[in-house]
């Protein structure tokens, strides 16, 4: 019946939450080699996902590698190998350029392993994709040619993919045209989406972009007093 097909339905979709890149950061962790069905919304199975596309869909692993590498100049490629001593498991690690040195992802910086969580899952097969991806605040720790290029990446998945983001960023909120924007207000203690429109704010984003309008409160989604 509908419940069914409503409940199905939800459970296609997943949220991702890569904030976590602590030393004890499930992304930081040994994974389990065989777990690559799909990227989990913790990054946990990050490398064996990465293996997994390595070795079986090598046009998106290249697109996720070139990706990297544009935002990490120092990024050769992953090393993405069972552990030698341990075979049905698996940790991130990669080459640094000019470089024979170990290194694995704790070695790398907060926004790198965070930007390539997001590289893995935007750029990741459409077959594996959930049929609606959920990401809140993606742009923490990156730098903002990582921003521009994440919001390059979510705007390529978006064409097959329904991509949801929750962001505070007015420099992601740049690279996006007013109709893609929903603006969340609390109205009567609830919360309140608005889509903006560019008929509403022609005159403005003349002078000034969407982040900037953003910023100067002239469309909301800032806190208020209830």
């Amino acid at each position: 019946g509908i419940a069914n097909f409503v409940s199905g339905h939800l459970n296609s979709w997943r949220l991702y939450h890569f904030q976590d890149t602590s030393a004890g950061s499930p992304m930081k962790k040994t994974a389990s080699l065989n777990d690559n069905h799909f990227l989990r919304p913790d990054g946990s199975n990050l490398a064996a996902f990465l293996y997994f596309l390595s070795e079986k869909h090598k046009a998106s692993y290249g697109l996720i590698r070139g990706a990297v590498q544009r935002v990490a100049p120092f990024f050769d490629d992953f090393q993405l190998k069972p552990v030698q001593l341990k075979p049905d498991t698996i940790i991130l690690e990669w080459r640094h350029k000019n470089s024979e040195a170990y290194f694995d992802a704790t070695m790398l910086s907060d926004g790198t392993l965070r930007f390539i969580a997001l590289a893995t899952l935007f750029l990741q097969p459409e077959g594996y994709r959930p049929s609606v991806i959920l990401v809140d605040e993606p742009e923490l720790g990156l730098h903002p040619y990582a921003i521009t290029m994440l919001a390059s990446l979510v705007k390529q998945a978006s064409t097959k993919t329904q991509v949801i983001l929750g962001t505070q960023s007015p420099l992601l909120l740049d690279h996006f045209k007013p109709e893609d924007v929903l603006v969340a207000n609390r109205v009567d203690g609830g919360t309140q989406l608005t889509r903006l429109e560019s008929g509403k704010l022609v005159s403005w984003l003349e002078d000034y972009s969407l982040g900037q309008l953003w910023e100067k409160n002239e469309f909301g989604g800032r806190p208020a007093k209830e």
